[in-house]
């Protein structure tokens, strides 16, 4: 049975280089294929397989890197859910030295979209799904989820730093959770 997550007591060194480099990296293909590249195009394609390819890393990562960036460390299992979301109802706003359940939640969410356009992506240039409009109306629609996603994510970030008083977006940048 996985520990608990351990709450914030101070500074605390969270997210390691290569999380950092993955995010920021990611972010950036979503940018790129969102609102720069012109879909289907060559280098819209070769930016979904590299955002694919570093959530893959990243899943990797997640069961041998560093403390923190293991799932273990973080999976919003229903008990972690149900007393986080309890702690929320009584007013408080526990600090996680990781991801709090529901942050964890959303980075699975992202994760699995950007995996999931990747493979429907990747489909429509297979002889078997090429031209087909429901593969192509799901694929944008995946696309707009994400974007939806990645919205709600960056604004909880923000939000919930204030909260729970941690420089959260600073921590992305820096790898250490500040308490302020």
């Amino acid at each position: 049975m996985a520990t608990p997550p351990t709450l914030l007591a101070g500074p605390t060194r969270v997210w390691d280089r290569f999380v950092r480099c993955f995010h920021w990296s990611l972010v950036g293909c979503v940018v790129l294929n969102q609102g720069l590249l012109e879909a289907g195009d060559t280098a819209h394609q070769w930016v979904g397989y590299a955002a694919s390819a570093l959530v893959l890393a990243r899943v990797l990562w997640g069961f041998v890197g560093s403390p923190h960036a293991r799932f273990v460390d973080f999976f919003p299992t229903p008990q972690r859910l149900g007393t986080y979301l309890r702690a929320l109802r009584q007013g408080q706003h526990p600090a996680y030295a990781g991801h709090n359940p529901l942050g964890a939640l959303m980075v699975l969410a992202l994760l699995a979209l950007v995996l999931a356009l990747g493979l429907t992506g990747w489909l429509q240039t297979t002889d078997a799904f090429w031209g087909e409009a429901w593969l192509q109306d799901l694929h944008e629609w995946l696309a707009d989820g994400l974007w939806i996603a990645a919205g709600l994510h960056g604004a909880a970030a923000l939000v919930v730093g204030r909260l729970e008083r941690v420089r959260l977006v600073r921590a992305m940048f820096t790898g250490t959770k500040t308490p302020y």
